[in-house]
């Protein structure tokens, strides 16, 4: 049965006021490295409500926004990134709603669990001071380039809890996969490409090796495979020739027993082994960002808390591993325990057809509020 505590709070949440927030976020573009109006936004919609923030400077003009209440120190903090990556096209990442569903950039990654932690927080403190929880907000810049928001943070202090608003389609993550970088480079020789017997094509000889990466025994099918993706490939563009360099870089996501260091020792095999066994290559490679992942063992308290809102809400209780890439891996790292929580899904973020529902980001308000109760 819930508390009166929390009847009160869930009363204070505005459907109204979020879907507001949210559609006016998602309006304000704020790709990583540009995050200032979007903080200037959300700093001044709580400091209307008499939240005190504070400024984190990360850099000129880039700064996170931090808020506490509670009579303690808390040992549990919202954490939600307001940077986007880099729009699909400049005049198309507004936000537009139909049906209960809203889409444009970053309305899943991650605007809407920001605007659900926000409204949260509102809700929140609509109780009297003495009984408030004790509870961090924490929205960071920076998570889709290099995460140095979270890691400017975590330079003074290490919560013992974080709820990351990743999109999870609601569905709890307390496991979180390893990611990592991989940079290659082949060369070659460069000749007009009516004669390419005289010349070496660098983008052959990258293709021999990724064939030979794929046909690896990490990326079997299987429950510890590695999921890899090719980000991006590029070629020196000087007109009618055979191209003499060429550059790949590849994605990888680790299962989250699969250590790093383990994955990039076989990795470096294979390549070694490719520089041997292709004919003529010139191979440069580099693991050019690493981060394990991690397995949690369910919070019981936070798992009451899931177990008796979750039906009250309508909402299916599975737990899965979350397989992107997050400022959850770098909590984590420095000694938190980041539970991955948030509306909208990866399938989405990202592309032109990025959404989330209304109805998932106001149930993530709830559940947050609730977590937060304890």
């Amino acid at each position: 049965m819930m508390s009166k505590l929390l009847e009160q709070v869930w009363t204070a949440i505005d459907p109204q006021r979020l879907q507001q927030t949210l559609m006016e976020m998602i309006d304000i573009y704020s790709p990583s490295g540009k995050e200032e109006d979007i903080q200037l936004y959300l700093e001044e919609k709580l400091a209307a409500a008499g939240i005190p923030v504070q400024r984190q400077v990360v850099e000129d003009e880039r700064y996170n926004l931090l808020a506490t209440m509670g009579k303690a120190e808390p040992s549990l903090y919202l954490v939600g990134h307001v940077d986007t990556v880099a729009a699909w096209d400049i005049e198309q990442y507004a936000a537009v709603e139909e049906w209960g569903v809203v889409r444009g950039l970053g309305s899943a990654d991650m605007k809407g669990g920001c605007a659900a932690m926000v409204e949260a927080w509102l809700a929140l403190a609509t109780l009297p001071q003495e009984q408030r929880p004790s509870l961090g907000l924490l929205l960071v810049v920076g998570e889709e380039e290099n995460g140095d928001g979270s890691a400017r943070f975590l330079q003074e202090q290490c919560p013992a809890r974080v709820i990351i608003g990743e999109p999870t389609s609601m569905l709890p993550a307390f496991n979180h996969y390893g990611y990592m970088e991989l940079a290659l480079i082949t060369q070659g020789r460069r000749i007009h490409s009516s004669l390419p017997e005289l010349g070496h094509n660098a983008i052959e000889s990258m293709l021999r090796v990724l064939l030979q990466l794929e046909r690896s025994p990490l990326f079997a099918p299987g429950p510890a495979k590695l999921i890899y993706s090719i980000r991006e490939m590029s070629s020196s563009r000087a007109g009618f020739v055979v191209p003499d360099r060429c550059e790949t870089m590849i994605d990888l996501h680790l299962p989250p027993e699969t250590a790093p260091a383990a994955a990039r020792k076989e990795l470096e095999t294979v390549l070694i082994e490719a520089r041997r066994t292709i004919k003529d290559l010139d191979l440069e490679f580099d693991f050019a960002f690493e981060a394990g992942g991690y397995q949690l063992e369910q919070d019981q308290q936070m798992l009451r808390v899931l177990e008796e809102v979750y039906p009250r809400l309508n909402l299916p209780l599975e737990f899965v591993p979350f397989r992107s890439h997050s400022d959850g891996n770098l909590f984590f790292e420095a000694g938190s325990k980041p539970i991955i929580l948030g509306p909208g899904s990866l399938e989405t973020a990202h592309t032109a057809d990025e959404q989330t529902s209304l109805a998932e980001v106001e149930a993530a308000a709830r559940v947050y509020a609730a977590l937060a109760l304890g």
